[in-house]
């Protein structure tokens, strides 16, 4: 079933705050409960929270009571801001939202309200559709870069559950493993939030792929070994230059397989581009409620002093010289980043 979809006149959505531990799908008929959802990590990875908030924008436009189409835009506008400062680092997000906005604005002489309240909610499907096509592509051309037998390090989430369906840097793996390619999976944790060992851990085990989880600091160990031959993750938003903004611990990663002569690939759909931003230095980066890592217990006991402090934030920047390449549906792109990038995405 996909990660986010429209049923019954309502959002729903894979809760993945209690996954493994519980399979549960909640329902949503507010822009606003939908906005603290993306807040709250009911719904995570940038694809997601872009299929998302097109959705809690259709819902907006149902919630209005505006019987003018310049009314509607007007309560939509409003909805938009709402969404959009849901989570500021990935940029589908407020792609995905001024997608929507731009199809209103762009029909709106020509339809009445309830046409557009319709328009709206059939575009935000379509978004949703071309993303499970779009995953499947780039797939494709991320499988082609993984070897028989290779063992991979795969840091975050980036599956089925961090897209609408299939994922990114793990539908990757995921194409790679029903070519036939004996592959193995070292997960990382990668804390705070665990998305590596309680979500990517998970969607292995039902695609039958082979994996251990291994904490974040120990990547280092088995690059040097060279017991992992290939590094993939996603990002949450690319720079023009080709900078990554992905889960904290991305740099981390990217630098010692770098120091080992690993491979680093990026898996991205095109939307997640922002050719606005020169360089990654630029990419706002999203800071969490410290509870994320005070809150982690070990045995049952916190594992912080009770007055202790902390820092948080959600991602880090990889520089673009660490990365052998960066994977869209429209092929592999290779450095110089700066000029071949835009041409993909173009």
């Amino acid at each position: 079933m996909r990660t986010v979809f429209w049923e019954n006149n309502e959002l729903k959505m894979i809760d993945q705050r209690i996954l493994p531990a519980r399979f549960e799908v909640v329902s949503y008929r507010s822009h606003k409960d939908v906005a603290f959802a993306i807040t709250d990590m009911v719904v995570r990875g940038a694809p997601a929270i872009g299929a998302a908030a097109a959705f809690g924008l259709a819902l907006a436009g149902y919630e209005s009571a505006s019987s003018s189409t310049e009314g509607l835009l007007a309560d939509l506008g409003a909805a938009a801001a709402v969404l959009k400062a849901s989570r500021p680092t990935a940029v589908n997000l407020a792609w995905a939202v001024d997608r929507l906005m731009g199809v209103a604005e762009k029909i709106k002489e020509e339809r009445n309200a309830d046409q557009l309240r319709q328009l709206i909610l059939a575009e935000a499907q379509k978004l949703a559709d071309e993303d499970v096509e779009i995953n499947k592509r780039m797939a494709e051309h991320g499988a082609a870069l993984i070897n028989d037998g290779d063992t991979i390090i795969h840091h975050c989430n980036t599956g089925a559950l961090a897209t609408v369906d299939w994922g990114t840097a793990l539908g990757v793996i995921r194409t790679a493993h029903e070519q036939g390619k004996r592959i193995h999976v070292l997960v990382d944790e990668t804390r705070p939030r665990l998305q590596g060992a309680r979500l990517t851990a998970w969607e292995l085990e039902q695609y039958g792929i082979p994996y251990e989880i291994i904490s974040d600091n120990m990547s280092g160990y088995f690059l040097k070994a060279g017991k992992a031959q290939k590094v993939f993750f996603g990002a949450d938003r690319v720079a023009a230059n080709g900078d990554v903004a992905n889960k904290i611990g991305s740099y981390m990663l990217a630098l010692a397989a770098h120091d080992n002569n690993v491979p680093v690939y990026s898996v991205v759909p095109t939307s997640t581009v922002d050719l606005s931003l020169a360089h990654g230095g630029l990419i706002p980066i999203e800071e969490r409620n410290t509870d994320e890592v005070l809150g982690i217990q070990f045995h049952g006991e916190p594992v912080a002093p009770k007055n202790a402090k902390a820092r948080n934030p959600a991602f880090d920047v990889t520089p673009n010289r660490l990365l052998s390449g960066i994977v869209t549906e429209n092929g592999v792109v290779y450095p110089p980043f700066d000029i071949n990038l835009a041409k993909v995405v173009r």
